[in-house]
């Protein structure tokens, strides 16, 4: 978005001009709102330049940029940049398989990012939907204290796929992840200190 123009840079005979606090004064003439805003040290600032006649505030365009630049920086930071993490399963999968690729799942939760689960029919087992169905089901219980199911289990083609969604945003598992780093770290350094003045002690 390009900056607005602001005081000498705004070249119409004339503005409807508002106010500091939002008051509305009129249409007056560009040289009038200008002096006002040298009167006040404030910058006229165009607001709304497509209207007739465009719309100018007085303010402060320096600490206005500022705050606008710091509305953008926080709302990109919360911005909540979920990934599509893709992990697949057989239908004869044994127990410690199962264990490995739950857990894949529970990090990728846990982190923010939701889980397209895909079951891969191969021959025969197309025949049984139904055990891919459970299979799925049962994953989805076992990691519901972390994510809920956004789309049920479908036949696409050979495949089966559902998809598991986090409980929390991506910025709130990142938050939580760097209290818990600051806290670890600040735990060992509690725990060398205390080393330290054993050490010293004897």
């Amino acid at each position: 978005m390009s900056e607005p123009r602001i005081n000498d840079r705004i070249r119409v005979p004339e503005v409807r001009l508002v106010g500091p606090n939002g008051e509305q004064v009129g249409i007056v003439r560009v040289e009038d709102a200008l002096r006002l805003a040298d009167e006040a040290g404030l910058d006229l600032v165009e607001v709304a330049p497509t209207a007739r006649p465009p719309v100018c505030k007085l303010m402060d365009f320096g600490k206005f940029k500022y705050e606008s630049d710091m509305k953008a920086r926080e709302a990109r930071k919360n911005q909540s940049n979920t990934i599509l993490k893709e992990i697949r399963f057989r239908l004869k999968i044994d127990p410690h398989d199962y264990g490995t690729k739950k857990g894949h799942v529970e990090r990728f939760l846990k982190a923010g990012d939701k889980v397209k689960v895909m079951i891969m029919f191969r021959g025969r087992e197309q025949s049984r939907p139904e055990m891919g169905f459970r299979l799925l089901q049962r994953l989805a219980e076992d990691v519901s204290d972390l994510g809920s199911v956004e789309s049920s289990p479908r036949q696409d083609g050979r495949n089966m796929v559902m998809v598991i969604g986090p409980h929390k945003k991506k910025a709130e598992a990142k938050a939580e992840d760097r209290r818990r780093k600051e806290a670890d770290a600040a735990g060992t350094a509690e725990v060398a200190a205390a080393d330290e003045s054993a050490a010293t002690a004897s």
